[in-house]
């Protein structure tokens, strides 16, 4: 009835199998309110983790996968949390950082790049500095 649709405006259901003794309503809800950032992971484009299709047939290459992916996802919220950039921002920040090493004679020379203080800032921020 219309009576019943109007108490029920605004009112919304969660659904879960997760017992009641085990986590609070409240939980519950917080847990779904954080549900986005899952979904945001999943959307990350496969050219900023550089996944290509991959076809295994054994159980081993599968889940070997399966954790190497997981894992750049893991490293690449991260790398978001700690620098509040997008993970292809701060690859493109830091790509063209390189060092050179030189031997000459038998004597090794390593020099160091020149870091903008924007690049140092990420930097110092992967760091947790």
């Amino acid at each position: 009835s219309l009576a019943r649709a109007r108490r029920l405006v605004g009112l919304k259901g969660y659904v879960t199998n997760i017992p009641a003794t085990l986590m609070d309503p409240s939980e519950v809800i917080g847990s779904y309110h954080d549900l986005w950032h899952v979904e945001q992971s999943f959307r990350m484009s496969k050219t900023d983790l550089r996944a290509r299709p991959m076809f295994a047939r054994t159980r081993d290459a599968i889940e070997a996968h399966l954790t190497i992916v997981f894992t750049a996802l893991a490293v690449s919220r991260e790398v978001q949390n700690r620098t509040g950039l997008a993970v292809r921002n701060v690859t493109r920040q830091l790509r063209p950082l390189r060092s050179a090493t030189i031997a000459i004679n038998g004597a090794v020379q390593t020099f160091p790049p020149a870091i903008e203080d924007d690049k140092q800032a990420v930097l110092d921020a992967l760091a947790g500095a």
